[in-house]
């Protein structure tokens, strides 16, 4: 017994990880003015404990680190990996523009502070790595500074004493790190008195973008069209457009692609924003006439959404399902990952898919079958993809990338590696037949897991040196950390704001991605709620991290010179 609460075996680290887990989460409930830290308690909790000599195992606290936050990088790539290339294509270079400008402010600052103060440019590494919460960039520098301090080369300086300050300048910066972020994410909102509802309205009508379904109706007044099948009028341009629905002779009828369009018919389209000047063009004359009004010329017509539940459909294009033809329903959009995407034959369905879809309620409840529309069908996690792409994401993460000028190899690590991944499989896995569906609930599951270990264990580990650290003239490592931190995000913050017209939302995930800080990406999500600060820090990761051990390795090249 006394080996479970006070030794250091599996047991004991275990149930001291899950302590540490369950106490921060609880007092994460804790609101101050409507503001909780969330799962950041998490950390504070894992340092107080080991502070006070609760130690969990060195080798077992590096792994779960490390696999915390796999898992958490990986849950984010799959959830924003569908609509990813299009977030990057409406402000993706903006935003990693700015994201290399935050990394080379705090370089810039790591190395003025040096300047100014004559700390030890590779303690002051150390120290960065910490206040931005990089772990691969300070594994980065302490490799970097052994193999060039390794061999016939001595140096002045002592290289285990100062490797050793390297860690020790990370574990001090570390909480400033998370709570300076969180501190400028905070005085953002009050400074420019953000409305967070205006805020998320903004966003959302931002993603109702120029490809977005538009619902708009017509009377055939074209002559090139009269007498023609829907298949020849939808070859004659190349804008893409679906008839829904078609009233003639006072009565409404769910077209098929044989259906011949006759002079005054009235049709109600769904077609891409882009399109609909196109498409007006093609069939003659637009008419107001909103959907309330066909919904009311027959009754009998029905609108619902089904679900694809079916894994096997999965990769298969809209147009091979035949549902059309072979049910007389018609498909008006798809809804994937919160955003909606006008229902073209070419487009790639897979499972998770909802589909709009009009018609007679006996033919869409055929549909329902064919598609599958079952919530069992989902509930049941696909964890094979997963823990392939898991897989496949350390090995891409541990790829040495070499940089002309720079001795040592450049790598993505354990968290950039499976966050590429995880949001390739995402965006391609359904072209690749690959089916990556998650239910939103098993994906913040999986997500608030692997923070929740991540944070424990970067507590339980920092601890132990932390007070010491500090004791021994690391309390200017705090002031030293703050300015790391608070300098370039605040600069960053402003400029997005006031310059680049960013929304809030955008930029917390452009903050948090940019100093590959986790936790404050938790505590925004937790704290202003929706998944749009998830997609532009998933924009910026990959990139930011890329850059943060690249400059980690420059600035031990430089101190070492």
């Amino acid at each position: 017994m006394e080996e479970l609460f006070f030794g250091t075996g599996t047991g004991h680290s275990i149930m001291l990880l899950a302590l540490v887990i369950a106490i921060g989460l609880l007092l994460g409930k804790i609101k101050i003015k409507g503001v909780s830290l969330g799962s950041t308690w998490i950390l504070f909790v894992g340092i107080l404990l080991s502070h006070f000599g609760f130690r969990a195992d060195s080798a077992l606290l590096h792994f779960l680190k490390e696999f915390g936050l796999i898992l958490f990088v990986f849950s984010i790539g799959l959830q924003v990996g569908p609509g990813f290339f299009h977030s990057f294509k409406s402000g993706g270079l903006k935003l990693n523009m700015l994201a290399v400008a935050l990394v080379l402010i705090g370089v810039v600052t790591t190395y003025v502070i040096h300047l100014i103060t004559g700390e030890n440019l590779v303690t002051l590494t150390g120290v960065m790595s910490g206040a931005v919460t990089n772990t691969p960039g300070l594994g980065a520098a302490q490799q970097t500074y052994l193999d060039a301090t390794s061999g016939s080369f001595v140096h002045e300086i002592n290289s285990s004493a100062v490797a050793s300050s390297l860690a020790s300048g990370y574990a001090v910066a570390y909480p400033i790190g998370v709570l300076g972020v969180i501190l400028v994410l905070m005085l953002t909102k009050a400074i420019f008195r953000v409305d967070l509802k205006k805020e998320k309205d903004m966003m959302d009508s931002r993603e109702v973008g120029m490809d977005s379904p538009q619902r708009v109706a017509f009377c055939i007044k074209n002559p090139a069209v009269f007498g023609k099948t829907i298949l020849e009028v939808s070859k004659a341009i190349e804008n893409k457009f679906i008839i829904s629905r078609v009233f003639r002779d006072g009565t409404v009828m769910v077209p098929v692609a044989s259906t011949v369009l006759d002079e005054g018919d009235d049709v109600l389209v769904v077609t891409s924003l882009n399109s609909v000047e196109a498409v007006t063009l093609l069939f003659g004359e637009q008419i107001d006439m909103p959907k309330e009004a066909w919904d009311k010329i027959d009754a009998s017509m029905s609108v619902r959404k089904l679900t694809i539940t079916r894994t096997s459909m999965t990769g298969k294009k809209l147009k091979d399902l035949k549902i059309r033809t072979n049910y007389g329903v018609s498909i008006t959009r798809i809804t994937r990952g919160g955003m909606d995407l006008v229902a073209n034959p070419d487009t790639i369905v897979q499972m998770g898919d909802a589909l709009t879809v009009v018609g007679h309620d006996c033919d869409i409840n055929n549909v329902a079958k064919f598609v599958g529309n079952s919530r069992t069908g989902l509930l049941h996690p696909n964890l094979i993809p997963i823990f392939f792409g898991i897989a496949l994401g350390v090995l891409c993460g541990s790829i040495p990338i070499m940089i002309p000028g720079v001795p040592q190899a450049i790598k993505l690590g354990l968290a950039g590696g499976p966050l590429i991944v995880a949001i390739l499989l995402g965006y391609f896995g359904p072209k690749l037949k690959i089916t990556t569906y998650t239910t939103m609930s098993a994906n913040l599951m999986l997500r608030e897991i692997g923070i929740s270990i991540f944070l424990a264990a970067v507590g339980l580990g920092a601890g132990e040196t932390f007070v010491s650290s500090i004791m021994d003239g690391g309390y200017w490592w705090i002031l030293y950390g703050a300015l790391i931190t608070l300098i370039p995000t605040a600069l960053v913050a402003i400029l997005g704001r006031l310059i680049f017209k960013l929304n809030f939302y955008q930029i917390c995930g452009l903050v948090s991605g940019s100093c590959t800080n986790p936790p404050v990406l938790a505590f925004a999500q937790n704290a202003y709620g929706t998944d749009y600060t998830s997609v532009s820090y998933a924009t910026v990761y990959p990139l930011s991290m890329f850059m943060r051990v690249l400059v980690a390795q420059i600035l031990i090249l430089i101190a070492i010179a």
